[in-house]
């Protein structure tokens, strides 16, 4: 980069910091306030809520990095336009595709940031969230409070409670055949994952003949084989919470079960795109600082901003429910937007005055 470039970028940059604690600050405000139902239930009160909130921040700054990185783009060459500085540049003879190249270089760094917060940040904080929330709540380091339903080759699993990875209560295992015909059903009170082994307790197991059934009732049963913790985890997890690694081994899972993993490959695919589309929004804002918004004021140019943003994110979430609903890949589900959108912020780009 020469001079020039970097004067740009670090003028995107300084408004996008600007931009993005301000929306990072409305986003959680909103969500500690729609969340504020939820005190009084346990020990969850007001701190606990702060800390709930204050956890979930990252993700927060995640989903709006798009939109933040837009509304940076705007403001910062909106302050350079309404300074006559972009007058200046253009009259020294700089390309108007010369300065979208600069903010491309802006918008790589602010993809590359918000790629990064998204695989390793955003999940941990997340997880712990989630974590917290449900010891505070419940009095127990759960994972989960909803019953969950799993396959594992052919065994089924119904487990009623799921305190960690590791740990599981209430749970129904039902045994089926290659034949496709029931075989067994093993109840447990409690179950805990140790030496690669499940160990169930207070289990009343019932074996099914061709016509006749056998029960039993044992204080202890040791699993063969079982899910494993990772993908346990994982399972439970919302896709969007995972990590480009646990999305990789999740899909792996489910595909050796023969199970559905589209939403997981699409979000997969919108992982791998996210920076290429911090970059789309940030081109398709730069044309604007050109024409009718060139001599406007901040509130316009926000207000722009947050519609191009709105109707960007929704156009994006239609696209991809209307993917897994007429089975397009999820390649295109998830990039189709994203190139739509580069393409049209190039072609203003080019065709502006």
């Amino acid at each position: 980069m020469n001079r020039l470039d970097r004067y740009i970028v670090r003028s995107i940059l300084s408004l996008t910091f600007v931009v993005g604690l301000a929306l990072v600050a409305i986003y959680t405000f909103t969500s500690f306030v729609a969340d504020l139902g939820n005190t009084g239930k346990g020990d969850y009160g007001l701190t606990e809520l702060a800390v709930y909130t204050l956890l979930n921040m990252p993700a927060g700054l995640h989903v709006l990095m798009p939109i933040i990185a837009m509304l940076g783009t705007l403001m910062g060459l909106g302050n350079m336009a309404g300074q006559g500085e972009i007058t200046a540049i253009r009259a020294a003879g700089v390309s108007n595709v010369r300065i979208g190249m600069a903010a491309l270089i802006a918008g790589a760094m602010l993809g590359l940031l918000g790629w990064a917060i998204g695989e390793w940040v955003a999940p941990v904080s997340q997880q712990s969230a989630e974590r917290y929330k449900s010891n505070a709540r419940y009095g127990i380091d759960g994972a989960n409070s909803k019953p969950v339903w799993l396959k594992n080759g052919n065994d089924i699993f119904n487990i009623k409670k799921l305190d960690s990875e590791s740990h599981i209560g209430d749970a129904v295992i039902y045994s089926i055949g290659d034949d496709l015909r029931l075989h067994a059903i093993t109840s447990a009170r409690d179950g805990v994952f140790a030496d690669g082994q499940w160990m169930l307790t207070d289990v009343v197991r019932t074996e099914f003949g061709d016509d006749s059934a056998k029960v039993e009732k044992l204080p202890q049963y040791q699993l063969q084989g079982g899910l494993s913790p990772s993908v346990l985890r994982l399972f439970v997890l919302q896709a969007k919470s995972l990590s480009t690694e646990g999305l990789l081994e999740l899909i792996n899972y489910l595909d050796e079960n023969q199970l559905d993993s589209s939403e997981q490959r699409l979000e997969l695919w919108q992982k791998i795109v996210e920076p290429l589309t911090v970059m789309a929004m940030m081109m398709f804002a730069v044309p604007f600082v050109f024409g009718s918004l060139r001599n406007s004021g901040a509130g316009l140019r926000l207000m722009i901003g947050v519609l191009v943003g709105v109707a960007f994110y929704v156009i994006n979430q239609v696209t991809a429910d209307s993917g897994q609903l007429y089975g397009w890949p999820p390649s295109i589900s998830a990039c189709a937007p994203t190139v739509v959108l580069a393409a049209w912020g190039w072609w203003r780009l080019k065709k502006a005055g």
